[in-house]
């Protein structure tokens, strides 16, 4: 009798076919549980450990990766909405800096445009704007100025106000790269809202997403034959659950090289395999510039940043600067008398003070939502292009970056899961 009959009538086929099939539905389980690691929930959600914060330095630096560790908590943050500050710096490092500099991203506003719709808001407001500031500065003159007289004041600085604002929005192109950093915009966004770095995976991957979880069945049913094989060959307890680990383990990496891997096109076996993510890179692209130009780099979030950001001292002090010579000539031919009246120092106080005041509200249009929806896509456009050009292993960085050191966590949620499939199966039907 062969080796083969001898062990073809030892098996116990229950316990056999049944290996594959429990493979298969962990595998299933496995890339299901891990996808829901990867994104959920978007902030910690845990407890906080009376001195773990201070154990944690103590902990190996992989352990130190888990989320809430370092920040003394037990529980779970989804990996990428918990590196979401990393991976906007890689994304700018490897991605926004390719697709246009602080200057390009200004130009594809339309600064001519911004400027006339900062005419067209700012211009009712300075009517109020003069008189707010001579009330506070030199009420009694103000006071006694013929009304004729003042309202030639304001109309002279009505007039004057586009060539002022043109020459505002020139200068700020003029110094964008130094006034505007994306990197520093675009980390500050994602980290306050890890919600987006999940959007922007959901949003265009979803089916590839979908299609990792069902090839966690098929990828751990075929694994699972060899297991099936080799169990009823050796008969021992403890096998099962040890390959078990190296089961789940290898599930998790195949989805995730799956939907990566390769950057390239490749043939195996006459088999075309190419990166789930990267056969969709143009459609990615057209996403990925839709989240970026209505979320992180708008028009809204560029004007907060030059006046509020960590630059926002520079740039007013450039707008006052380029502001104080439309009150000069607001005076036009009485600027002399105008400054023998009130004294130099305080004709320089109220030139000083309505540039102060005039600064915050040329850039207050910045802030109209429908306009900068208008204008940003202009940066839509710039992105999904240069986005669509990128090197795919540019591309597979970009969006891997947030996961790329973590997924070891992936991988040994698998091999635990394959661990205590293993032990259920034994459970269940014993020793093979």
């Amino acid at each position: 009798m062969s080796a083969v009959t001898a062990w073809y009538e030892q098996v116990h086929w229950v316990n056999f076919l049944t290996i594959p099939l429990f493979t298969g539905v962990i595998g299933w389980l496995i890339n299901w549980s891990g996808l829901w690691m990867l994104f959920s929930p978007v902030r910690f959600h845990g407890v906080r450990v009376p001195g773990m914060q201070e154990l944690s330095g103590l902990l190996p630096r992989k352990l130190q990766e888990v989320p809430g560790i370092l920040q003394g908590g037990i529980g779970w943050q989804g990996i990428v909405p918990a590196r979401a500050a990393k991976m906007g710096s890689i994304a700018v490092d490897k991605a926004i800096a390719k697709l246009g500099t602080p200057a390009e991203f200004y130009q594809q506003l339309e600064p001519d445009q911004i400027a006339e719709h900062i005419v067209t808001v700012f211009r009712p407001e300075l009517p109020d704007l003069v008189d707010q500031v001579m009330r506070q500065e030199h009420p009694r003159l103000w006071r006694d100025l013929p009304r004729p007289l003042r309202n030639a004041i304001v109309e002279r600085v009505q007039a004057q106000l586009p060539s002022v604002v043109g020459k505002v929005t020139t200068e700020i192109g003029v110094h964008i790269d130094q006034l505007l950093d994306p990197k520093i915009m675009v980390i500050d966004h994602f980290q306050k809202n890890p919600s987006l770095v999940v959007r922007i995976f959901r949003d265009f991957g979803q089916r590839e997403l979908n299609l990792m979880v069902a090839f966690g069945f098929i990828f751990g049913f075929l694994l699972g034959i060899p297991v099936a094989v080799v169990d009823s060959i050796a008969h021992q307890w403890w096998l099962l659950p040890i390959l078990g680990v190296v089961v789940g383990w290898i599930t998790n990496a195949l989805g995730m090289w799956l939907i990566f891997e390769p950057t390239e096109p490749r043939r195996y076996f006459g088999i075309k395999a190419h990166g789930l993510f990267l056969r969709r890179q143009d459609q990615a692209a057209e996403v990925y510039a839709r989240i970026i130009a209505e979320d992180v780099i708008t028009l809204e979030r560029i004007g907060d940043f030059l006046m509020e950001g960590p630059r926002g001292d520079r740039t007013r002090q450039m707008l006052a600067t380029a502001l104080r010579p439309a009150i000069e000539k607001a005076a036009g031919p009485a600027l002399p008398a105008v400054r023998l009246a009130v004294g130099p120092s305080r004709f320089d106080s109220i030139r000083d003070s309505v540039a102060r005041e005039a600064v915050g509200r040329t850039l207050t249009p910045f802030q109209d939502p429908e306009f900068s929806r208008r204008q940003s896509e202009k940066i839509r456009v710039l992105i999904a292009r240069r986005t669509k050009e990128l090197p795919p292993r540019d591309f597979v960085e970009m969006m891997r970056s947030a996961i790329k050191e973590d997924e070891w966590m992936l991988y040994a949620h698998g091999a635990i899961m394959g661990l205590a499939g293993g032990f259920l199966h034994l459970a269940i039907f014993g020793v093979g």
